[in-house]
């Protein structure tokens, strides 16, 4: 097999529109987006949505993916110890998970608001509002999964609803004042991009509105996405996006971190370097 693109083949599995809440265009563009880079460096891409992936038991050397669904995590992860490559990781995909995330942002000291983990099962235990309630076992799906509390009452009734929902703890997480930022990274690349979602109406659920208005408080971009590729490399998801809140003193905290995000507003910029994150592991396999 070539080093140099001819014949490697490639398959890409894309993301099953339940888990792009208003954003089904957006990821399905970047994903196609990418592949096209991929095709242009001489590779064979051929893409499977999730479930023609499981379905027809697809094998395969190199992957790169948009999963979400259980299964297909469960089997992406399942051919990484066999050997396959595969961008991002499953792993790295579990570890985006609201709980795990929070386990490790706050056990690998990147900044973070302060935060807890708690069994929707019991009382609404954190003494820190106003607060964001969200569910620990997956990412949003649906509004109701990230919720803003602003005392114990509130907190007791979203834990009601998590319990009604079978989702077993949340992670409650400190409500920080400033300017929310959102920001996509390729790590080991220097693509990297920010902007602040209130000015540019991009939102899944409304949520970012909790913020306010930006108030163009200054911060060192530089220092942020040295943030954000620390966290891709502890969560290990190399193609990323996420939130930060900027204070007024200009202090970084990461509050969100995704696994392969729409890119939306930076898709032709993005592709490039995705696939160059891509390709670029598939050869550091192939000459060993």
């Amino acid at each position: 097999m070539s080093i140099k693109g001819e014949n490697i083949r490639i398959v890409g599995v894309s993301r099953g529109n339940e888990y792009s809440p208003n954003h089904v265009g957006n990821d399905a563009a970047i994903f196609q987006a990418a592949a096209r880079e991929l095709e242009k460096k001489r590779c064979e891409v051929v893409i499977y949505p999730e479930k023609e992936f499981m379905a027809q038991e697809i094998k395969a050397d190199f992957i790169f993916d948009m999963a979400r669904d259980r299964a297909t995590i469960n089997r992406l992860k399942e051919m990484e110890n066999e050997g396959t490559v595969v961008v991002n990781s499953g792993y790295g995909i579990d570890n985006c998970v609201r709980k795990p995330m929070t386990e490790l942002l706050m056990k690998e000291g990147v900044p973070h608001p302060l935060s807890f983990i708690i069994p929707t099962d019991g009382p609404f235990t954190p003494n820190v509002f106003p607060c964001w309630v969200k569910r620990g076992n997956s990412h949003a799906i649906v509004k109701e999964d990230v919720v803003f509390v602003e005392c114990k009452e509130e907190g007791e009734r979203v834990l009601a609803d998590f319990r009604k929902r079978g989702i077993p703890e949340a992670v409650v997480n400190e409500h920080l004042v400033g300017d929310l930022i959102k920001f996509y990274g390729v790590q080991g690349t220097d693509f990297f991009y920010t902007f602040y979602p209130s000015e540019q109406s991009h939102s899944k659920f409304g949520l970012e509105a909790i913020n306010g208005e930006s108030r163009g408080y200054p911060f060192d971009v530089k220092k942020l996405q040295a943030y954000s590729n620390l966290t891709a490399e502890v969560l290990n998801v190399p193609i990323y996006g996420g939130d930060c809140v900027v204070s007024a003193e200009g202090e970084i905290k990461i509050i969100d971190f995704n696994d392969w995000p729409s890119f939306a507003r930076c898709r032709e910029e993005a592709a490039p370097h995705i696939a160059d994150c891509i390709y670029n592991r598939i050869l550091k396999q192939l000459k060993k």
